[in-house]
């Protein structure tokens, strides 16, 4: 016969396998121990509250029976299980491991079930305190016969974190919660909080206000915290009960002070709204669990899907902006280093000639101080080696100068593009000495004996004529000793004078010679100067760009590279994006499901 599954079960398995699409096997693991406990008639009602509230002693007024250890200081170390058996019965049963963990209260096998004399369970459970452990109890009471389970839990708020996570792992399976508050407070915040917690995953909700017979004014305590439920939005009852009178009362079997505990409202809701809709209540309890999980599948998607919006791959679009940005700065510098290169070379040209004019203008000033006083005809070999050597000097040093001020110009002009490089190799000083040339000697006239008798004979003439004149006047003859002597005076003086014009003539014919090879050398090394300062701006112009077209390619390349995955990654953006956005579409349907049965059900016990 075809049985068709109910609408709730069927939320709670496509819950379950968006778990399974979305790799959350905890909320996956979650639900499953869940749709486990609906095979089961139990209907798991979890006795929470927070450190010495009463949990255990109303557990025991519930079922009138000393199943739970109490006393001022003794707290509840890991749960205890509460249900109806034919005949008494207790275990202590160690719990699975957290893979494929049975839920707590779920049918256990044997091999990990210790029986202990039920008057015993409680004292043992004390004495053999494990976290990876929970006690079950059997007794024959009428209240527990529908299928009641009442659980009591450790107190939420202690030192032990595992304790409380052992709570709420017992919250997850069940049907209906007593939230336990005494009546000596009100309701404080940590409550509050704890209780929207819980009805988050189980709507059944009921407030139990024990310790009302130490307590004179619980009714406005209750009444107040009636009033703190309703602000915060929680339609949960408040039920006050007094324990001690129920156990009192039952040893007593006193009706009128059972009444007077609270008790029997307490057990008659718990009949009526537990026991009498089992269905009604697992329904609600699934699709409160369903819709955690749910929104819990939704929230990372919803957060993915706007970091996706908003930030996109950083990385590489600050390499793309980076490699764009030094492209940029590499274009403005290729402008700036040319322009430093053209102006620096016209500097140098200018420098390196007025440097080869100064050294040329100290030998030229050499040469003449020299030839001032040594005759030419004498000392022109070694003037000439002279020369020679200080044009090749002057040549080498200039050459020199060019050479270092090129190798700092390109270390400046390698700053410019933002590189390492130095001076491109290959310039040499070969024919060097070739603008030195071969210096010509000065003609120069030989002054021989006879022309020496000339000047003599003609320098003489005059002397002899003169004073021979001047002695006819006396009586003595044209010749005479005196106009002889005159005569020789003469003619050896106008050969000396005439030897020391000839001197002043060599003299200056040998500056002339060495000014003039001088300026031959100036304009033919100049001219070799320029030529080579020339060149070498060309081969620096040619080598840096040849390196900034270069960089430029690569870092082109960078961005290109970068670019490509910044398109890239906005492309997969995109379609995860679209593959989110559809996710959370169909989550956000079944959440509309979920909600749309969960309305179906009731929000709590009823009042």
């Amino acid at each position: 016969m075809f049985v068709r599954t109910p609408p709730w079960l069927t939320v709670l398995d496509d819950t379950i396998a968006a778990c399974i699409t979305h790799h959350r096997a905890d909320l996956a693991g979650r639900l499953e121990r869940r749709r486990a406990l609906l095979s089961d008639s139990k209907l798991r009602v979890p006795v929470i509250g927070e450190l010495n509230q009463g949990k255990s002693q109303l557990v025991n007024a519930l079922v009138t029976a000393e199943v739970c250890a109490v006393g001022d200081d003794v707290t509840t170390l890991s749960p205890t299980m509460v249900e109806h058996a034919e005949t008494p019965t207790a275990a202590l049963v160690a719990d699975a491991p957290e893979t494929g963990r049975r839920a707590i209260g779920a049918a256990s096998g044997g091999t990990d079930r210790v029986a202990v004399p039920v008057e015993e369970v409680a004292s043992r459970a004390l004495v053999d305190p494990r976290e990876d452990m929970h006690a079950e109890v059997g007794i024959p009471r009428e209240l527990l016969a529908g299928g009641l389970m009442l659980i009591d839990t450790p107190g939420i708020g202690g030192t032990s974190a595992v304790r409380t996570a052992r709570t709420f792992s017992v919250l997850a399976g069940a049907d209906a919660v007593l939230m336990i508050t005494d009546a000596t407070c009100e309701l404080g915040p940590s409550e509050l909080d704890l209780l929207k917690q819980v009805v988050k995953v189980c709507p059944a909700l009921t407030v139990v206000l024990t310790k009302i017979d130490i307590a004179p004014r619980w009714r406005r305590v209750a009444e107040r915290n009636r009033a703190r439920l309703a602000a915060a939005g929680l339609r949960v009852p408040v039920i006050p009960v007094s324990a001690s009178i129920r156990l009192t009362a039952a040893r007593t079997g006193d009706a009128a002070l059972n009444e007077e505990s609270g008790f029997v409202d307490l057990v008659a809701r718990l009949r009526r709204d537990v026991v009498g809709r089992p269905d009604m209540l697992a329904r609600a309890a699934t699709m409160a669990v369903t819709g955690v999980v749910a929104e819990q599948l939704a929230a990372p998607l919803q957060a993915e899907l706007t970091t996706a919006a908003s930030n996109g791959d950083v990385e590489a679009r600050a390499r793309w902006h980076a490699a764009q940005q030094r492209l940029d700065q590499l274009r403005k510098r290729t402008t700036r280093w040319q322009t430093v290169l053209a102006d620096e070379v016209t500097d140098l040209i200018s420098d390196v000639e007025f440097d080869l004019r100064e050294r040329t203008r100290r030998i030229i000033r050499t040469a003449e101080e020299y030839f001032d006083d040594a005759d030419p005809a004498r000392t022109w070999e070694p003037f000439e080696d002279w020369l020679r050597d200080r044009l090749t000097e002057t040549a080498e040093t200039n050459f020199d100068w060019l050479i270092d001020r090129f190798s700092w110009l390109a270390k400046k002009v390698a700053r410019q593009v933002a590189i390492d490089e130095s001076v491109p190799d290959g310039i040499a000083d070969e024919g060097l000495l070739d603008h030195i040339g071969d210096l010509e000697p000065p003609r120069i006239e030989k002054f021989s004996v006879g022309q020496q008798l000339f000047v003599g004979l003609r320098g003489s003439y005059g002397g002899l004529l003169m004073f021979g004149l001047a002695t006819t006047i006396a009586g003595m003859d044209l010749i005479n000793p005196i106009s002889l002597g005159a005569g020789v005076a003469f003619g050896a003086k106008s050969v000396f004078d005439e030897r020391g014009s000839r001197l002043k003539r060599r003299q200056q014919l040998a500056k002339s010679t060495a000014q003039r090879h001088v300026d031959d050398f100036f304009l033919s090394y100049n001219k070799a100067t320029r030529d080579t300062a020339r060149m070498i701006q060309r081969r620096l112009r040619d080598h840096f760009t040849a390196v900034v077209e270069q960089m430029q390619a690569s870092i082109a390349e960078q961005a290109s590279a970068a670019k490509r995955d910044v398109e890239a990654d906005i492309a997969a953006r995109r379609r995860r994006s679209q593959e989110i956005t559809r996710e959370v579409e169909r989550l956000a349907v079944l959440h509309k499901r979920i909600q749309a049965l969960a309305r179906e059900e009731p929000k709590g016990l009823t009042a």
